[in-house]
């Protein structure tokens, strides 16, 4: 739910990008929110190798979404495992270290200073007088930790957002996912689900919530959340003799690793605000028919936003938040590939989609 305006607000953030391997395109819209609680990362070049897209859509406040737009592929970076080339441990590791980082002082200080004016101020002013030597310190990422001040007891937000997140390096794909956000590429027209949605009703989310001292209301946690896993929501996260990947809401994602092939078009990473409104194969579907049309992928991105949004908040469908991921493969992914391999991979993504969407129902 939420609250909604009388009039829908439409103005959307655009944007496109390329390098010699891929073609990226996104948009989002406030829509019928009061707020605009979604956030997103496009980077065609996290290194020489690798790029990194990322979609975060926040619950409670935008601010924990707009963290981990902003730090999370730092972390994938910085990690030791990404260093030894092993890019889904790394990935995994920085969705945990979210919310280790929004702990303490310096967590409450970087989210004051993304939230709103008055909170900006007293972050800048507390980063000014508590920081160590009056400035940020980037000697390792353990600086966060060490940072005194008044909040240094403060046990991280009580709101949240999802991470649905993709690595492409040479013809290797990795997803990261961790609440009801999603990626789907489309192979030959087809649509594959590369992650799941994490709500209530999966038998093994249920499990782990009533193991973890909680209980599903109405399709939600506690009464409360209609989602699984997340980053934030730390109320969900105080179980003192559980580690972080059995709370009641936990941030640890599910990680596919797809080879690329010649067959695959696009991948689309959007939140629910757009699968709220369309299946997977309908939004491939739509893709393909306006790719060629439109003069960016961008706009490719903001058609989509426009058909999802609804004429009125009387359904509640079309209402959300929307934001949404286009990377295009630019052809061919690789040289001289022998038939099997394709095959191989074929058999890849569709195992990836079984498993990722077998209790999604889409």
């Amino acid at each position: 739910m939420g609250i909604y305006l009388s009039t829908p607000k439409t103005d959307k953030f655009s944007e496109d990008g390329e390098n010699d391997k891929l073609k990226f395109g996104l948009s989002s819209m406030q829509g019928w929110r009061a707020s605009m609680e979604d956030a997103h990362s496009a980077l065609l070049n996290l290194d020489n190798e690798t790029s990194f897209f990322g979609v975060f859509d926040g619950h409670g406040g935008r601010v924990v979404a707009k963290f981990c737009a902003k730090y999370l592929h730092s972390q994938v970076l910085r990690s030791e495992a990404y260093s030894a080339g092993d890019l889904g441990t790394a990935v995994h590791r920085a969705f945990f270290r979210m919310d280790e980082m929004m702990r303490g002082q310096r967590g409450w200080r970087e989210l004051s200073a993304l939230g709103d004016k008055i909170n900006k101020i007293g972050g800048m002013i507390e980063g000014l007088i508590w920081s160590p030597r009056g400035s940020d310190s980037n000697n390792g990422q353990d600086d966060w930790s060490f940072e005194e001040g008044p909040h240094s007891d403060f046990a991280g937000p009580t709101c949240g957002c999802t991470a649905c997140v993709a690595l492409i390096r040479n013809n290797q794909l990795f997803v990261a996912n961790a609440g009801d956000s999603r990626c789907v590429i489309s192979r030959a027209g087809q649509a594959y689900n590369l992650s799941r949605d994490h709500k209530p009703e999966l038998e093994a989310e249920r499990e782990r919530i009533v193991k973890a001292g909680g209980f599903i209301h109405m399709g939600r946690i506690n009464g409360s959340l209609n989602l699984t896993r997340a980053i934030g929501d730390m109320e969900f996260k105080q179980n003192k003799f559980l580690p972080p990947e059995k709370q009641i809401v936990t941030a640890n994602p599910d990680i596919n690793v797809v080879e690329l092939c010649d067959d695959d078009d696009f991948l689309v990473l959007a939140c629910d605000g757009i699968w709220d409104c369309m299946s997977s194969q309908q939004l491939v579907d739509f893709i393909h028919e306006h790719i060629q049309k439109e003069s960016s992928l961008s706009a490719v991105c903001e058609r989509v936003l426009d058909r999802c949004l609804a004429p009125s908040t009387i359904g509640g469908e079309g209402c959300d938040n929307m934001t949404m991921v286009l990377v295009q493969f630019k052809k061919p992914i690789t040289q001289n590939k022998r038939a099997d391999v394709g095959e191989q991979s074929a058999k890849g993504v569709e195992e990836a989609e079984i498993n990722a969407a077998e209790e999604n129902g889409s």
